[in-house]
C-alpha cells in the first residue's frame, strides 16, 4: 500500500509540475520567432508593445503629415485649381481608406500580420522618399510662377508625384487593418490577468495615434507653410523610416499568430451552405446531427467557439440523415 500511494503522490507531483510548465507558456496558439511556443517571461506583453507604439505613433506622424495640408501643395506648388487638388487628395484619401481591405485579406489568409506590416512598411516608406524628391528635385517640381504664368506639372512630374502618393496609400492598407491586432496578439486571452492589460493596451495605442496626429496637424503644417515643403515632407519621410526600425527592432520580442484563412471566403461558404439548406426545417433531431465540434473550444486554436443559436445561419449546420432507398436497399441522402 505505501508504495502504492507513493506512487499516486509522484504523479500528482508530476503533474502538477507539468501544469506549472504550461503556465509559462501562451496557450492562446501562437508562437516566437522561432516556430516554438512563446515563453511568456521573455516574449509579448507590455515588452513588445513600445516598438508596436513607436510603429503607429510615427506611421500616423507620416501620414497626417502628408494628408492635412495637401491640398495647399497642389495649388501653391502644382499650381492646380481648388477643384483639381480636392478631387486628387479625396481620390486619395479615399484609396487609403479602401486599400486596408487589401491588407486585412492578405494578413488573415497568406502571410500573417507581422510579414504584411513588414512589407507594406516598406512600400509605405518607399513612397515617402518618392514623394520627397518630387518636392525637392528641381527637376521633379513646376518652375515657380512668373508673374500670372504658372506652368503645370509635366507628365514625369506627374507620375514621380501620383506614384509616392499612391505607393504610400498601398502602404498604409497593409499597415492600418493590422497593427492594433498584432499588439492584441502580445497578450494571451487565456490569462485573466494579460487579458486585463490588453484592454490597457489599446487605451495606449490610441493615445498615440492622437500624439502622431496632433504634432502632424501643428508642428509640420507650420514647417510646410513656413520652412519649405522639402523640410515638410523630409520630416514624415525620416519618421516613417524610424517606424519601420523600431518594428523590426522589436521582432524577437513578438509573438506571433498563424493565418488561419480568410473570413470572407469562410463568410460566403456559411451565406451558400444557408441558401442550400433554406427549406430544412429545426427538430431535436437535427439539433442531434449538426456539423460542428462537439467539444468547447474551437478547430482553430487559440480562437473562441462561438455560441450554437437558432436561425437563418445556422441552418449550414444541418444536415440530412440518409434514408433507405426502397429500390436498391442501399442508403441515399
Amino acid at each position: 500500500m505505501g508504495s502504492i500511494d507513493e506512487e499516486v503522490s509522484l504523479l500528482e507531483v508530476e503533474e502538477s509540475l507539468i501544469q506549472e510548465e504550461l503556465k509559462l507558456y501562451a496557450e492562446d496558439g501562437s508562437i516566437d520567432i522561432y516556430g516554438n511556443p512563446p515563453l511568456k517571461q521573455k516574449t509579448g506583453n507590455w515588452k513588445a508593445c513600445p516598438f508596436i507604439f513607436a510603429n503607429e505613433c510615427c506611421e500616423r506622424l507620416a501620414y497626417y503629415g502628408i494628408a492635412k495640408n495637401l491640398i495647399t501643395y497642389f495649388t501653391n506648388e502644382l499650381h492646380e485649381t481648388n477643384v483639381a487638388a480636392a478631387r486628387h487628395v479625396m481620390t486619395w484619401q479615399g484609396t487609403c481608406y479602401i486599400t486596408p481591405l487589401i491588407g486585412a485579406l492578405i494578413a488573415d489568409a497568406y502571410w500573417g500580420r507581422y510579414w504584411t506590416i513588414a512589407c507594406f512598411s516598406a512600400i509605405y516608406f518607399t513612397g515617402m522618399v518618392a514623394l520627397t524628391l518630387s518636392a525637392s528635385v528641381p527637376g521633379l517640381k513646376p518652375a515657380e510662377c512668373i508673374g500670372s504664368l504658372c506652368p503645370p506639372a509635366t507628365t514625369v512630374q506627374s507620375t514621380v508625384l501620383f506614384s509616392g502618393l499612391y505607393l504610400i496609400a498601398l502602404g498604409t492598407g497593409g499597415i492600418k487593418p493590422c497593427v492594433s491586432s498584432f499588439g492584441a496578439d502580445q497578450f494571451d486571452k487565456t490569462d485573466p490577468s494579460e487579458r486585463v492589460r490588453k484592454a490597457s493596451f489599446f487605451n495606449w495605442f490610441y493615445f498615440t495615434i492622437n500624439v502622431g496626429a496632433f504634432v502632424s496637424s501643428t508642428v509640420l503644417v507650420w514647417v510646410q507653410e513656413n520652412c519649405g515643403w522639402e523640410l515638410g515632407f523630409l520630416i514624415p519621410t525620416v519618421f516613417m523610416g524610424l517606424a519601420t526600425i523600431s518594428f523590426f527592432v522589436g521582432t524577437p520580442l513578438y509573438r506571433f499568430q498563424k493565418p488561419k484563412g480568410s473570413p470572407i471566403t469562410r463568410v460566403c461558404q456559411v451565406l451558400v451552405a444557408a441558401y442550400r439548406n433554406l427549406n430544412l426545417k429545426f427538430s431535436e433531431e437535427y439539433h442531434t446531427h449538426l456539423f460542428e465540434t462537439r467539444d468547447m473550444n474551437s478547430s482553430n486554436i487559440g480562437d473562441c467557439k462561438i455560441e450554437h443559436t437558432d436561425g437563418f445561419l445556422t441552418k449550414p449546420q444541418l444536415y440530412q440523415k440518409e434514408k433507405p432507398n426502397p429500390i436498391h436497399g442501399s442508403s441515399v441522402p
